[in-house]
């Protein structure tokens, strides 16, 4: 007997994890909706053969394509997480003792990041968490197109569960910097629509501040080579996306 509980998926080419995300998800629910941006590499066919629901759309952005999934949804009480985010058996056992009966409560949910198989337990991914399990009658997703959130009453309370989620974030640093320029790029974008600028001076002590911050105040060196790399790469994403917005601002100028 599942809880009335629908888990809400965003994809895009995730062939070589969402059976492994759907599986996970099938333990607490009998409805997953999965949205698909748009792949090329056969994801859909895995979706539909382990029987969850594919929705086939453009991208429109994290928040819209979120909230596309969460219209569709079966139940009022909404998992929502991406291809490469996989809920642990302590959560999935959580999930499923749940009792769903307070619509004001939303839930927090702890993460464990990977690069490649490699758990980053230092740095910028460390210690980090976001409310992901709520009634989408008391709250929803912005429409933010890149560092979307959840828009919830004041009077909103949060819990936090037990248990993680596996978020396989990269398989390998290739993967890793394709996702990191994407990034970079909508933020800027994000940033120039919204007004911000980024002067000579940030946009070239940013990225060092960025690095030192995650590589030896937050330990990310005792993750050795990957704590590097991931401080490294997101000391570069800083620099892309400020970078970016200076060049998005100087065009808007003419």
């Amino acid at each position: 007997m599942y809880n009335q509980l629908s888990v809400v998926i965003i994809c895009r080419n995730e062939a070589a994890i969402i059976g492994k995300t759907i599986a996970a998800a099938r333990t607490c629910t009998d409805d997953i909706v999965v949205v698909d941006s748009g792949s090329t590499d056969g994801t859909q066919a895995i979706v539909t053969s382990l029987g969850a629901r594919l929705i086939e759309t453009g991208w429109e952005g994290y928040g819209p394509n979120k909230n596309k999934g969460v219209a569709a949804a079966k139940h009022d009480w909404i998992l929502s997480i991406d291809a490469d985010e996989i809920p642990d058996e302590t959560l999935q056992q959580e999930l499923q003792q749940l009792s769903f009966t307070d619509l004001s409560v939303v839930y927090n949910i702890r993460f464990r990041v990977f690069l490649g198989q490699q758990m980053i337990r230092f740095g910028e991914w460390s210690n980090d968490r976001h409310i992901r399990l709520y009634n989408r009658r008391h709250g929803g997703w912005n429409n933010a197109a890149v560092h979307e959130g959840l828009v919830f009453p004041a009077e909103t309370k949060t819990v936090t569960l037990k248990g993680y989620i596996h978020h396989y974030t990269s398989r390998n640093i290739a993967d890793f910097a394709t996702k990191t320029v994407n990034y970079a790029m909508l933020n800027a974008q994000k940033y120039h629509q919204q007004g911000k600028g980024a002067g000579w001076l940030k946009c070239r002590l940013a990225p060092g501040f960025s690095f030192v911050k995650n590589y030896i105040f937050r330990l990310g060196f005792l993750d050795g080579e990957a704590g590097y790399t991931v401080a490294k790469m997101n000391a570069w994403y800083t620099w892309l996306k400020y970078a970016r917005l200076r060049e998005l601002n100087r065009e808007n100028r003419g």
